[in-house]
Protein backbone atom coordinates (compact mmCIF):
# COMPACT_ATOMS: atom_id res chain seq x y z
CA UNK A 1 0.00 0.00 0.00
CA UNK A 2 1.21 3.66 -0.71
CA UNK A 3 2.65 6.15 2.00
CA UNK A 4 0.00 8.66 2.71
CA UNK A 5 1.52 12.27 2.06
CA UNK A 6 0.96 14.43 5.68
CA UNK A 7 0.92 18.26 4.07
CA UNK A 8 -0.96 19.32 0.52
CA UNK A 9 1.00 20.01 -2.28
CA UNK A 10 1.10 24.12 -2.88
CA UNK A 11 -0.98 24.84 -5.68
CA UNK A 12 0.83 26.70 -8.43
CA UNK A 13 -1.14 29.88 -8.88
CA UNK A 14 -1.12 30.37 -5.16
CA UNK A 15 2.91 30.47 -6.05
CA UNK A 16 2.79 33.10 -8.59
CA UNK A 17 0.69 35.16 -6.78
CA UNK A 18 3.13 35.43 -3.78
CA UNK A 19 6.19 35.84 -6.30
CA UNK A 20 4.23 38.99 -7.86
CA UNK A 21 3.46 40.30 -4.59
CA UNK A 22 7.29 40.25 -3.42
CA UNK A 23 8.51 42.04 -6.70
CA UNK A 24 6.00 45.01 -6.71
CA UNK A 25 7.19 45.29 -2.89
CA UNK A 26 10.89 45.29 -3.83
CA UNK A 27 10.32 47.60 -6.54
CA UNK A 28 8.59 50.18 -4.67
CA UNK A 29 11.31 50.30 -2.14
CA UNK A 30 13.69 51.01 -4.29
CA UNK A 31 12.05 53.73 -6.48
CA UNK A 32 11.80 55.58 -2.76
CA UNK A 33 15.32 54.89 -1.55
CA UNK A 34 16.50 56.55 -5.23
CA UNK A 35 14.19 59.43 -5.18
CA UNK A 36 15.51 60.61 -1.75
CA UNK A 37 19.20 60.09 -2.81
CA UNK A 38 17.94 62.11 -5.74
CA UNK A 39 16.93 65.00 -3.72
CA UNK A 40 19.41 65.20 -1.61
CA UNK A 41 21.69 65.36 -4.41
CA UNK A 42 20.09 68.47 -5.70
CA UNK A 43 19.77 69.79 -2.38
CA UNK A 44 23.41 69.81 -1.64
CA UNK A 45 24.24 71.29 -5.05
CA UNK A 46 22.04 74.39 -5.21
CA UNK A 47 22.78 75.29 -2.13
CA UNK A 48 25.54 77.49 -0.75
CA UNK A 49 29.36 75.73 -0.25
CA UNK A 50 29.91 75.01 3.04
CA UNK A 51 31.94 77.20 5.63
CA UNK A 52 34.99 76.03 7.34
CA UNK A 53 34.73 72.87 8.83
CA UNK A 54 31.41 71.91 6.75
CA UNK A 55 29.45 73.98 8.71
CA UNK A 56 26.26 75.50 6.39
CA UNK A 57 27.00 80.02 6.40
CA UNK A 58 23.53 81.46 8.35
CA UNK A 59 20.82 82.30 5.97
CA UNK A 60 20.93 86.17 5.35
CA UNK A 61 17.32 87.60 5.90
CA UNK A 62 16.32 90.87 2.76
CA UNK A 63 14.99 93.99 4.85
CA UNK A 64 14.28 97.54 4.39
CA UNK A 65 15.73 100.35 6.04
CA UNK A 66 14.89 103.56 7.73
CA UNK A 67 16.73 106.05 9.52
CA UNK A 68 16.21 108.41 12.65
CA UNK A 69 16.43 111.58 12.01
CA UNK A 70 16.23 114.68 13.99
CA UNK A 71 13.41 117.04 12.86
CA UNK A 72 10.27 118.75 14.70
CA UNK A 73 6.89 116.79 15.13
CA UNK A 74 3.77 118.20 16.23
CA UNK A 75 1.22 117.09 18.91
CA UNK A 76 -2.32 116.77 17.16
CA UNK A 77 -5.77 115.69 18.66
CA UNK A 78 -7.96 113.97 15.96
CA UNK A 79 -11.92 114.28 16.27
CA UNK A 80 -15.07 114.34 14.34
CA UNK A 81 -16.66 117.32 13.54
CA UNK A 82 -19.58 119.06 12.43
CA UNK A 83 -19.67 122.63 9.99
CA UNK A 84 -21.87 125.10 11.52
CA UNK A 85 -22.66 128.45 10.21
CA UNK A 86 -21.85 131.23 12.17
CA UNK A 87 -25.15 133.12 11.14
CA UNK A 88 -28.35 131.32 9.84
CA UNK A 89 -30.79 133.44 9.05
CA UNK A 90 -34.98 133.08 7.93
CA UNK A 91 -36.01 135.76 5.90
CA UNK A 92 -39.54 136.75 6.90
CA UNK A 93 -41.54 139.57 6.22
CA UNK A 94 -42.14 142.18 8.71
CA UNK A 95 -45.54 143.58 7.52
CA UNK A 96 -48.58 142.40 5.69
CA UNK A 97 -49.12 142.31 1.95
CA UNK A 98 -48.76 141.12 -1.45
CA UNK A 99 -45.51 140.38 -2.61
CA UNK A 100 -44.68 142.09 -6.08
CA UNK A 101 -41.17 140.63 -6.67
CA UNK A 102 -38.98 138.19 -5.28
CA UNK A 103 -35.30 139.61 -5.77
CA UNK A 104 -33.16 137.39 -5.65
CA UNK A 105 -32.32 133.52 -7.27
CA UNK A 106 -31.88 130.48 -5.40
CA UNK A 107 -28.06 129.71 -4.61
CA UNK A 108 -27.10 133.29 -5.00
CA UNK A 109 -24.40 135.11 -2.92
CA UNK A 110 -25.77 138.33 -1.20
CA UNK A 111 -24.61 140.87 0.75
CA UNK A 112 -26.15 143.10 3.69
CA UNK A 113 -28.61 145.33 2.48
CA UNK A 114 -29.68 143.80 -1.34
CA UNK A 115 -33.28 143.48 -1.96
CA UNK A 116 -34.74 140.41 -1.54
CA UNK A 117 -38.16 140.88 -2.24
CA UNK A 118 -41.18 143.54 -2.30
CA UNK A 119 -44.29 143.96 -1.25
CA UNK A 120 -46.90 146.25 -2.41
CA UNK A 121 -46.17 149.63 -0.35
CA UNK A 122 -48.84 151.67 -1.74
CA UNK A 123 -50.96 150.71 1.47
CA UNK A 124 -48.07 151.88 3.51
CA UNK A 125 -47.26 155.12 1.94
CA UNK A 126 -50.94 156.33 1.92
CA UNK A 127 -50.43 155.37 5.90
CA UNK A 128 -47.12 157.42 5.85
CA UNK A 129 -49.06 160.23 4.21
CA UNK A 130 -52.17 160.59 6.73
CA UNK A 131 -49.78 160.67 9.21
CA UNK A 132 -47.81 163.43 7.92
CA UNK A 133 -51.42 165.66 7.12
CA UNK A 134 -52.51 164.87 10.66
CA UNK A 135 -49.30 166.50 12.23
CA UNK A 136 -49.45 169.72 9.81
CA UNK A 137 -53.28 169.84 11.31
CA UNK A 138 -52.57 169.24 14.63
CA UNK A 139 -49.54 171.96 14.50
CA UNK A 140 -52.04 174.31 12.87
CA UNK A 141 -54.20 173.85 15.94
CA UNK A 142 -51.07 174.23 18.01
CA UNK A 143 -50.18 177.82 16.21
CA UNK A 144 -54.02 179.17 17.00
CA UNK A 145 -54.18 177.87 20.46
CA UNK A 146 -50.82 179.89 21.50
CA UNK A 147 -51.87 182.90 19.58
CA UNK A 148 -55.26 183.08 21.89
CA UNK A 149 -53.41 181.94 24.56
CA UNK A 150 -50.94 185.08 24.34
CA UNK A 151 -54.20 187.30 24.23
CA UNK A 152 -55.72 186.02 27.44
CA UNK A 153 -52.81 186.61 28.92
CA UNK A 154 -52.67 190.37 28.30
CA UNK A 155 -56.55 190.70 29.12
CA UNK A 156 -55.97 188.56 32.09
CA UNK A 157 -53.45 191.53 33.30
CA UNK A 158 -56.22 193.59 32.74
CA UNK A 159 -59.43 191.07 34.80
CA UNK A 160 -60.89 191.55 31.41
CA UNK A 161 -61.56 187.19 31.47
CA UNK A 162 -61.51 185.05 34.06
CA UNK A 163 -58.90 183.47 35.37
CA UNK A 164 -60.61 179.46 34.52
CA UNK A 165 -60.22 181.25 30.81
CA UNK A 166 -56.46 181.48 31.00
CA UNK A 167 -56.23 177.98 32.44
CA UNK A 168 -58.45 176.44 29.75
CA UNK A 169 -56.15 178.21 27.03
CA UNK A 170 -52.84 177.05 28.68
CA UNK A 171 -54.17 173.21 28.88
CA UNK A 172 -54.79 173.56 25.12
CA UNK A 173 -51.75 174.49 24.05
CA UNK A 174 -50.15 171.81 26.20
CA UNK A 175 -52.71 168.85 24.88
CA UNK A 176 -52.20 170.25 20.81
CA UNK A 177 -48.04 169.94 22.08
CA UNK A 178 -48.68 166.14 23.16
CA UNK A 179 -50.96 165.16 20.20
CA UNK A 180 -48.29 166.50 17.45
CA UNK A 181 -45.40 164.51 19.61
CA UNK A 182 -47.90 161.65 19.11
CA UNK A 183 -48.92 162.62 15.47
CA UNK A 184 -44.88 162.47 14.61
CA UNK A 185 -44.58 159.12 16.46
CA UNK A 186 -47.24 158.14 14.03
CA UNK A 187 -45.27 159.07 11.09
CA UNK A 188 -42.02 157.32 12.23
CA UNK A 189 -44.09 154.11 12.66
CA UNK A 190 -45.60 154.59 9.21
CA UNK A 191 -41.87 155.10 7.82
CA UNK A 192 -40.81 152.33 9.21
CA UNK A 193 -43.83 150.15 8.18
CA UNK A 194 -43.30 151.54 4.40
CA UNK A 195 -39.12 150.45 4.56
CA UNK A 196 -40.53 146.95 5.66
CA UNK A 197 -42.20 146.46 2.33
CA UNK A 198 -39.10 146.60 1.00
CA UNK A 199 -37.54 143.49 2.66
CA UNK A 200 -33.41 143.24 2.44
CA UNK A 201 -30.53 140.64 3.49
CA UNK A 202 -30.07 140.84 6.88
CA UNK A 203 -26.40 139.43 6.56
CA UNK A 204 -23.89 138.34 4.06
CA UNK A 205 -24.62 134.61 3.23
CA UNK A 206 -25.97 132.43 0.23
CA UNK A 207 -29.49 132.86 -0.40
CA UNK A 208 -31.57 129.16 -0.15
CA UNK A 209 -34.68 127.41 -1.99
CA UNK A 210 -37.24 130.03 -2.41
CA UNK A 211 -39.60 129.23 -0.01
CA UNK A 212 -43.11 131.50 -1.29
CA UNK A 213 -43.74 132.36 -4.91
CA UNK A 214 -44.69 137.00 -6.42
CA UNK A 215 -48.67 137.01 -5.70
CA UNK A 216 -48.65 135.54 -2.46
CA UNK A 217 -49.88 137.19 0.47
CA UNK A 218 -47.35 137.31 3.37
CA UNK A 219 -47.47 138.18 6.60
CA UNK A 220 -45.57 138.33 9.49
CA UNK A 221 -46.64 135.16 11.31
CA UNK A 222 -45.17 132.86 8.33
CA UNK A 223 -43.14 130.68 9.55
CA UNK A 224 -41.61 129.48 6.47
CA UNK A 225 -40.31 132.54 6.12
CA UNK A 226 -39.17 133.82 2.01
CA UNK A 227 -36.17 131.99 2.03
CA UNK A 228 -32.90 131.11 4.06
CA UNK A 229 -29.61 132.85 4.53
CA UNK A 230 -26.68 131.25 4.94
CA UNK A 231 -23.23 132.42 6.26
CA UNK A 232 -20.61 130.80 4.84
CA UNK A 233 -17.57 133.09 5.17
CA UNK A 234 -16.45 132.80 7.57
CA UNK A 235 -17.64 128.81 9.05
CA UNK A 236 -17.25 127.08 11.68
CA UNK A 237 -16.58 123.65 12.86
CA UNK A 238 -17.69 122.37 16.19
CA UNK A 239 -15.74 119.08 17.44
CA UNK A 240 -15.61 117.13 20.70
CA UNK A 241 -11.67 116.20 22.40
CA UNK A 242 -11.85 114.36 25.34
CA UNK A 243 -11.20 115.98 28.88
CA UNK A 244 -7.79 114.78 29.27
CA UNK A 245 -6.77 117.27 26.82
CA UNK A 246 -8.12 120.65 28.02
CA UNK A 247 -5.94 121.46 30.19
CA UNK A 248 -3.05 121.55 27.50
CA UNK A 249 -5.29 123.33 24.95
CA UNK A 250 -6.52 125.82 27.28
CA UNK A 251 -2.66 126.90 28.10
CA UNK A 252 -1.54 127.13 25.17
CA UNK A 253 -4.48 129.62 24.16
CA UNK A 254 -4.01 131.52 27.51
CA UNK A 255 -0.59 131.74 26.34
CA UNK A 256 -1.83 133.51 23.25
CA UNK A 257 -0.83 130.77 20.53
CA UNK A 258 -2.83 130.45 17.24
CA UNK A 259 -3.77 126.69 17.14
CA UNK A 260 -3.73 125.27 13.52
CA UNK A 261 -6.90 123.02 12.84
CA UNK A 262 -7.04 121.04 9.50
CA UNK A 263 -10.56 120.05 8.20
CA UNK A 264 -10.28 116.43 6.16
CA UNK A 265 -12.98 114.60 4.04
CA UNK A 266 -14.78 111.61 5.52
CA UNK A 267 -11.57 109.56 4.22
CA UNK A 268 -9.65 111.59 6.16
CA UNK A 269 -6.95 111.64 3.57
CA UNK A 270 -7.88 114.82 1.74
CA UNK A 271 -7.54 117.93 3.09
CA UNK A 272 -10.33 120.50 2.35
CA UNK A 273 -9.47 123.63 4.40
CA UNK A 274 -7.44 125.18 7.56
CA UNK A 275 -8.43 127.02 10.25
CA UNK A 276 -7.86 128.43 13.59
CA UNK A 277 -9.25 127.66 17.02
CA UNK A 278 -11.40 130.34 18.69
CA UNK A 279 -12.63 128.58 21.80
CA UNK A 280 -14.22 126.15 23.71
CA UNK A 281 -17.32 125.55 25.86
CA UNK A 282 -18.14 126.33 29.15
CA UNK A 283 -18.55 123.24 30.62
CA UNK A 284 -17.21 119.13 29.98
CA UNK A 285 -20.34 116.62 28.78
CA UNK A 286 -20.78 114.29 31.52
CA UNK A 287 -21.82 111.37 29.75
CA UNK A 288 -19.25 111.42 27.36
CA UNK A 289 -16.35 113.05 29.08
CA UNK A 290 -15.43 115.30 26.50
CA UNK A 291 -15.67 118.86 25.81
CA UNK A 292 -16.47 120.42 22.79
CA UNK A 293 -14.55 123.35 20.96
CA UNK A 294 -15.01 125.50 18.05
CA UNK A 295 -12.73 126.52 15.34
CA UNK A 296 -13.25 129.33 12.58
CA UNK A 297 -12.82 128.78 9.00
CA UNK A 298 -11.90 131.34 6.28
CA UNK A 299 -13.60 129.04 3.92
CA UNK A 300 -12.65 131.07 0.52
CA UNK A 301 -12.83 128.51 -1.62
CA UNK A 302 -16.21 127.47 0.06
CA UNK A 303 -15.81 123.57 0.47
CA UNK A 304 -17.12 123.74 3.55
CA UNK A 305 -20.75 123.65 4.13
CA UNK A 306 -23.32 123.68 7.67
CA UNK A 307 -24.16 119.97 8.99
CA UNK A 308 -21.13 118.87 6.88
CA UNK A 309 -19.07 115.94 8.80
CA UNK A 310 -15.55 116.48 8.73
CA UNK A 311 -12.42 114.86 10.37
CA UNK A 312 -10.01 117.34 12.49
CA UNK A 313 -6.95 117.81 13.35
CA UNK A 314 -5.96 119.87 15.80
CA UNK A 315 -2.33 121.20 16.27
CA UNK A 316 -1.87 121.31 20.22
CA UNK A 317 1.85 121.74 19.92
CA UNK A 318 5.41 120.89 18.30
CA UNK A 319 8.33 119.06 19.91
CA UNK A 320 11.43 120.71 17.81
CA UNK A 321 14.92 118.75 17.28
CA UNK A 322 13.79 115.63 18.70
CA UNK A 323 14.65 112.14 17.10
CA UNK A 324 11.80 110.70 14.88
CA UNK A 325 11.70 107.25 13.40
CA UNK A 326 9.74 105.74 11.05
CA UNK A 327 6.36 104.45 13.20
CA UNK A 328 6.62 100.74 10.79
CA UNK A 329 10.68 100.64 12.39
CA UNK A 330 8.58 99.98 15.87
CA UNK A 331 8.37 96.35 17.24
CA UNK A 332 6.39 94.94 20.35
CA UNK A 333 7.06 91.79 21.57
CA UNK A 334 8.62 90.18 24.19
CA UNK A 335 11.56 92.80 25.02
CA UNK A 336 8.97 95.33 24.81
CA UNK A 337 9.08 98.00 22.92
CA UNK A 338 11.69 97.60 20.44
CA UNK A 339 13.61 98.10 17.34
CA UNK A 340 16.19 96.39 15.10
CA UNK A 341 19.31 98.48 14.41
CA UNK A 342 21.46 97.54 11.85
CA UNK A 343 24.76 97.49 12.80
CA UNK A 344 28.13 97.61 10.31
CA UNK A 345 28.75 93.99 9.66
CA UNK A 346 25.21 93.36 8.58
CA UNK A 347 23.53 92.25 11.55
CA UNK A 348 20.48 93.06 13.82
CA UNK A 349 20.55 94.31 17.13
CA UNK A 350 17.52 94.97 19.56
CA UNK A 351 17.60 98.25 20.61
CA UNK A 352 14.51 98.91 23.10
CA UNK A 353 13.01 102.22 22.85
CA UNK A 354 10.73 104.91 24.92
CA UNK A 355 8.15 106.24 22.49
CA UNK A 356 6.88 109.90 22.60
CA UNK A 357 4.23 111.61 20.27
CA UNK A 358 3.57 109.42 17.18
CA UNK A 359 1.95 111.31 14.28
CA UNK A 360 0.78 109.52 11.20
CA UNK A 361 4.04 107.75 10.03
CA UNK A 362 6.33 109.31 12.42
CA UNK A 363 7.37 108.46 15.53
CA UNK A 364 9.17 110.87 18.54
CA UNK A 365 12.03 108.55 20.38
CA UNK A 366 12.61 109.60 23.76
CA UNK A 367 15.23 107.16 24.40
CA UNK A 368 17.05 103.72 22.70
CA UNK A 369 17.85 105.35 19.21
CA UNK A 370 19.83 108.13 18.06
CA UNK A 371 19.98 110.60 15.00
CA UNK A 372 21.59 108.90 11.95
CA UNK A 373 21.03 105.59 13.27
CA UNK A 374 19.29 102.57 10.31
CA UNK A 375 16.66 100.27 11.65
CA UNK A 376 14.83 97.89 10.41
CA UNK A 377 11.22 99.16 8.51
CA UNK A 378 10.31 95.74 6.62
CA UNK A 379 11.43 92.38 7.20
CA UNK A 380 11.39 92.36 10.89
CA UNK A 381 9.39 89.07 10.92
CA UNK A 382 12.65 87.13 9.95
CA UNK A 383 14.89 88.85 12.50
CA UNK A 384 16.08 87.99 15.86
CA UNK A 385 18.83 89.94 17.96
CA UNK A 386 22.13 88.96 15.62
CA UNK A 387 20.37 87.69 12.55
CA UNK A 388 22.71 88.94 9.84
CA UNK A 389 20.10 90.97 6.99
CA UNK A 390 20.81 92.04 3.48
CA UNK A 391 19.45 95.59 2.38
CA UNK A 392 17.20 95.92 -0.69
CA UNK A 393 18.15 98.15 -3.04
CA UNK A 394 16.74 101.51 -3.51
CA UNK A 395 14.64 100.21 -0.04
CA UNK A 396 16.29 102.78 2.93
CA UNK A 397 13.76 105.12 4.02
CA UNK A 398 13.82 108.35 6.06
CA UNK A 399 10.35 109.60 8.47
CA UNK A 400 7.73 111.84 6.63
CA UNK A 401 8.20 115.41 6.99
CA UNK A 402 4.55 116.35 8.30
CA UNK A 403 3.63 119.89 9.66
CA UNK A 404 7.23 121.44 8.97
CA UNK A 405 10.05 120.42 7.18
CA UNK A 406 12.08 119.10 9.58
CA UNK A 407 15.67 119.64 9.86
CA UNK A 408 17.93 116.48 8.43
CA UNK A 409 21.30 115.74 9.98
CA UNK A 410 24.38 116.48 7.59
CA UNK A 411 27.24 114.04 7.42
CA UNK A 412 25.14 111.44 9.51
CA UNK A 413 25.18 107.96 8.55
CA UNK A 414 21.92 106.52 6.76
CA UNK A 415 20.58 110.09 6.12
CA UNK A 416 18.94 110.27 2.90
CA UNK A 417 17.32 113.42 1.60
CA UNK A 418 14.67 113.89 -1.05
CA UNK A 419 12.76 110.67 -1.32
CA UNK A 420 9.34 109.84 -0.65
CA UNK A 421 8.92 106.93 2.07
CA UNK A 422 6.60 104.24 1.63
CA UNK A 423 3.47 103.98 3.56
CA UNK A 424 3.68 101.58 6.08
CA UNK A 425 1.88 100.72 9.70
CA UNK A 426 3.20 100.83 12.98
CA UNK A 427 3.80 97.11 14.21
Amino acid sequence: MDKQVSGRAESPPAAVRRSWRSTVILTVVALAALGGLGALYWRGAGSAPAGPGGRMPPQQASVSVGTVERGDITVTVQALGTVTSTSTVTVRPQVSGQLLSVNFKEGQSVKRGDLIALIDPRPFQATLDQAKAQVDRDQALLEGAKVDLQRYQGLSAQNAVPRQTLDTQKALVAQYTATIEADKAQVQTASINLDFTQIRAPVDGRAGLRLVDQGNYVTPGDTSGITVLTQLQPISVVFSVPEDRLAEISQRLKAGAKLAVHAFDRTGQNRIAEGVLETFDSQIDQTTGTIKLRASFPNEDQRLYPNQFVNVTLDVDTHAGVAIAPTSGIQRGVPGTFAYLLNADQTVSVRPVTLGVTTGEKVEILSGLAPGDPIVVEGADRLRDGAHATVRPGATRTPPATGGSPARPSGQPGAHQGRQPDRAAAQ
